[in-house]
């Protein structure tokens, strides 16, 4: 205990009674923005107009958010909403009783598909590459999922095993054993990832579609092998060996790893 970091913070920036603004909600938010940002000088150099980046930042947004809250209900408790359907969309929960509950649970694989999905509908309609809006997109998605990542250490959620490591986290919310800062490890993991793609792209040229298999091979992998340092976030993952967000990381990894593959070539008029 004396070599752990103590944490307690509640994760509420603002609380006005009827409304709590959340760290959460600030960072989840600031990834997009920042993305958003960094994504406009990649439109410009391609002379695409800014509206069209507008539209690809809804469509980015509404592709996020109901995959990623579909995907939780899904993968995760699948038995609860199968019977309180209505409860997906609507921020109150029916039973046992009624009660105003926000919105929470959100998995990012589920993120991860409604994201492509939206890509995929936003290319066709405004005519224009998917690979190529992809690829864009790998370049931001690491940032914004650090950021989430550190929403959820705010909140003092997806915790890690215990651990007597020196950077230890007591979440005194949870409990008074020092864990593994799993959303920490995770978070670092995919600022170090926004970092590299960044880089890389700007060093290597290749087929449109190869950033983007790279970008999920590294993301989904770290999700992977870090998963070994968090506790389970369900109860039916109790019984297996690998966990729920293992198992659905590996069709991302080995999609990755087969774009990359088609992708190879060069490609000297790899559009910017």
């Amino acid at each position: 205990m004396l070599h752990s970091i103590n944490w307690n913070h509640d994760g509420i920036i603002v609380d006005l009674g009827f409304y709590e603004l959340r760290v959460y909600s600030l960072l989840f938010a600031l990834g997009f923005v920042l993305g958003f940002i960094l994504l406009q000088k990649q439109f410009k150099e391609a002379s695409l107009a800014q509206e069209k980046l507008d539209k690809l930042f809804v469509f980015a947004i509404l592709g996020t958010v109901i995959g990623a809250r579909l995907g939780h209900c899904l993968f995760y408790e699948f038995g609860y909403y199968s019977k309180n359907p209505l409860e997906i969309f609507l921020p109150v929960r029916f039973y046992p009783e009624f009660e105003l509950t926000g919105f929470y649970g959100l998995a990012s694989h589920g993120g991860a598909i409604g994201i492509l999905i939206a890509v995929l509908i936003y290319s066709r309609k405004e005519e224009i590459s998917n690979y190529w809006i992809l690829d864009k997109m790998a370049l931001v998605i690491p940032l914004a999922c650090g950021f989430i990542r550190l929403g959820n250490l705010f909140n003092s959620e997806m915790i890690g095993n215990p651990s007597n490591v020196p950077w230890a986290f007591v979440f005194h919310r949870i409990d008074s054993i020092p864990r593994h800062p799993g959303q920490l490890y995770e978070s670092l993991a995919y600022f170090s990832i926004f970092l590299f793609l960044n880089f890389f792209f700007r060093k290597v040229k290749k087929e449109e579609g190869y950033l983007f298999g790279l970008c999920i091979v590294l993301l989904f992998s770290a999700r992977f092998f870090l998963e070994f340092f968090k506790i389970n976030q369900v109860e039916f993952e109790s019984g297996m060996v690998l966990n729920m967000g293992q198992l659905l990381s590996l069709p991302f990894i080995f999609g990755g790893l087969f774009l990359m593959r088609k992708k190879n070539s060069k490609k000297e008029n790899y559009r910017l």
